[in-house]
């Protein structure tokens, strides 16, 4: 049985990573050539991990179900990435940093991986521009920052309300440069089916082409996994459709351990439901937080315009009830406190499930022409959505399934507990404890594909140099093509009369309704009941039209929805089993007299690390216990 041991060097928390970089074992560069790497994504951590690992000089192959990397989901991310390199010089450090994101996430994440996030989050915005990144700049040249929610200095670097997609193409950009080189291989239109374990040894991946419907087998000495999260759990969230939990999934019952999967982000910045019909939702960038002030009327029920509500009847209650932070608390707070306005019967719009982000107050004080550059963009994509001018009159914002904070855990090395099988970005649990900060998603992205992880994984390929090609006609490989044949054979065979999409959309709604924004014992207990019924009627009744020797959509969200049963049950597991508040983690049982998130650090103050012991079996908890001898634990306040 695999057992939990993170790896985290001894030390001071400032030299941990120096440390381990003088210590870490080395691949000669003549044998680099030698070993085969399997990279599985292309968002900004798969791209910026394969194109820094193909420069080094191994041979990586790269895997995305994307026609082209670029239409990875990175490309969302709106508002920023971070970086502690205190240019407005207001205080910021690599330990201010690391600070903000340990409290931000409630004290529930490891130091030592933060603090490494924190420490190469500098070197990261150095590489991106380099790369050509076109960050906004101040007039004498040098690069800008704004702020985020939770933190109080301004360290977010941007490029207007498309920072995402400006990081993904100067990452690409690396890629490409390697393919041409012939270092790296690109595998577009493939889905991983199963994660190939070797002697204890991750060695390979089952894909589905999802052109021909080939199944191919695929071997190498380590495998990478750079594969998102797994927020479409909701059915409606701020991800692209295509995201999804099934090569994490894959890997957690081959044994990877799966750590905080009940840590999920909503984002209080979406554009609310519009209708029944929607099958995903628009984030809204939390750098409109900046500028835009969030409001509901004072009177219940007040269904006047926005603009007709005079300044007195307006509740501002984020700067009311958290006057240190105002507008810009941390995104689990928030979103908490827009539910609560509009559960009490204060919200706008037609459903009242809506507040206002409001920018009159900005633009008469900084002109339409500033507000217009730093989100006209996003300004833009408001109106042709919603049909309303933001220039005019306010937003309507709700808060939407986002960011999985949990993910596969991973030691100090992102190793899995498969030996050779490492996870990187949103795919691994290791730095965001149980809420993220804004902007730093595509700052631990980037950071763990160009700088941590081309150090940590030639440590263990060190040992790798003596080991052949591995052939994929080893029986593990044909055992893992039979099982993933027969699990399509069994989706194909059910002919049933419901779509797949009709029991996605089943499935998040208990989600939502259950272990959403809040959770309790009741609720949780009923969604187990309910996930299990609905996930016998989908394999009963389920319709998957066409077959499996072409392209078919249809059998792709078959299988990615069979596996969100899977994750579904261990996220209400994990969130029954954790009875306390934390983070986006909300126990209606656990919370202060104010009504905001108690923390049980007696305790709960540690990783829970769920191991797979079997279809029909109960999963097995195994906990990492969080030590904090850098920070001290108390009452994350932003009041």
């Amino acid at each position: 049985m695999a057992t939990l041991n993170s790896k985290i060097p001894e030390g001071p928390l400032s030299e941990k990573w120096t440390k381990y970089r003088a210590e870490m074992k080395l691949v000669n560069p003549a044998n680099k050539s030698k070993l085969d790497i399997i990279l599985v994504g292309t968002g900004l951590a798969g791209s910026s991990a394969a194109s820094s690992l193909g420069e080094l000089g191994y041979n990586v192959k790269v895997f995305c179900y994307q026609d082209s990397p670029r239409r990875a989901h990175s490309v969302a991310a709106q508002g920023g990435i971070n970086a502690a390199k205190n240019y407005r010089n207001d205080g910021d450090s690599v330990y201010r940093l690391f600070y903000d994101m340990i409290k931000g996430g409630d004290y529930r994440s490891r130091e030592a991986n933060v603090y490494r996030a924190a420490e190469v989050s500098n070197a990261t915005i150095d590489q991106l521009t380099a790369q050509g990144v076109p960050f906004a700049r101040e007039y004498g040249g040098t690069l800008d920052n704004r702020s985020f929610g939770g933190v109080q200095v301004s360290r977010t670097f941007y490029s207007k309300g498309q920072t995402g997609q400006q990081c993904l193409l100067g990452a690409f950009s690396g890629l490409i440069r390697q393919v041409n080189k012939g270092t790296v291989k690109m595998y577009p239109r493939r889905d991983v089916l199963e994660i190939v374990v070797v002697d204890g040894k991750a060695r390979g991946i089952i894909t589905r082409n999802l052109v021909t419907g080939e199944i191919e087998r695929h071997s190498a000495h380590a495998v990478v996994l750079a594969t998102g999260g797994y927020g479409t759990i909701y059915y409606l969230s701020t991800l692209a459709l295509n995201s999804n939990v099934s090569a994490a999934w894959s890997a957690f019952k081959k044994g990877a351990f799966f750590g905080n999967p009940s840590f999920i982000q909503i984002h209080p910045s979406s554009i609310p439901v519009l209708n029944e019909y929607q099958a995903k939702l628009t984030l809204m960038s939390e750098s409109l937080r900046n500028d835009g002030r969030v409001w509901v009327p004072k009177e219940k029920g007040d269904h006047r315009h926005a603009n007709e509500i005079p300044e007195e009847e307006r509740d501002y209650y984020l700067e009311r009830r958290y006057p240190a932070y105002g507008n810009l608390v941390p995104r689990d707070v928030g979103s908490r406190a827009a539910k609560e306005r509009c559960d009490a019967g204060y919200g706008v719009g037609e459903t009242g499930l809506a507040v206002n982000l409001d920018f009159k107050d900005a633009i008469a004080k900084q002109g339409k022409k500033a507000i217009e550059n730093k989100y006209g963009n996003l300004f833009e994509m408001y109106e042709k959505i919603t049909g309303i001018n933001p220039y005019v009159e306010p937003m309507r914002i709700y808060p939407a399934g986002h960011y999985t904070m949990g993910g596969l855990w991973v030691d100090y090395e992102l190793m899995t507990t498969i030996t050779g099988l490492y996870a990187i970005g949103e795919s691994n649990f290791s730095d965001h404890g149980a809420n993220r900060l804004g902007a730093s998603s595509l700052m631990q992205c980037a950071g763990d594909g160009y700088f941590v992880i081309p150090n940590t994984i030639g440590n263990y390929l060190a040992g790798e140099i003596r080991t052949a090609k591995i052939q994929t006609s080893l029986p593990e490989f044909e055992e893992a093509e039979k099982s993933a044949k027969a699990r399509i054979e069994k989706l194909m065979a059910v002919k049933g009369t419901k779509t797949v999409t009709s029991f996605h959309k089943r499935l998040g709604k208990i989600m939502w309704d259950f272990c959403g924004m809040s959770r309790n014992e009741a609720g949780l207990t009923k969604a187990l009941t309910l996930i299990d019924e609905l996930n016998d009627e989908y394999w009963k009744d389920v319709k998957v039209p066409g077959s499996n020797n072409e392209l078919n959509q249809e059998l792709e969200k078959a299988i990615r929805v069979a596996d969100f049963f899977g994750i579904a049950k261990l996220m209400v597991i994990d969130a029954l089993n954790r009875k306390e508040s934390c983070g986006a983690h909300f126990r209606e049982e656990s919370q202060t007299e104010t009504g905001e998130a108690k923390r049980d650090d007696a305790n709960f103050a540690y990783v829970s690390a769920w191991e797979y012991k079997g279809e029909n079996q109960s999963p097995i908890l195994h906990k990492e216990e969080l030590k904090f001898e850098n920070v001290e634990l108390k009452i994350r306040d932003y009041k």
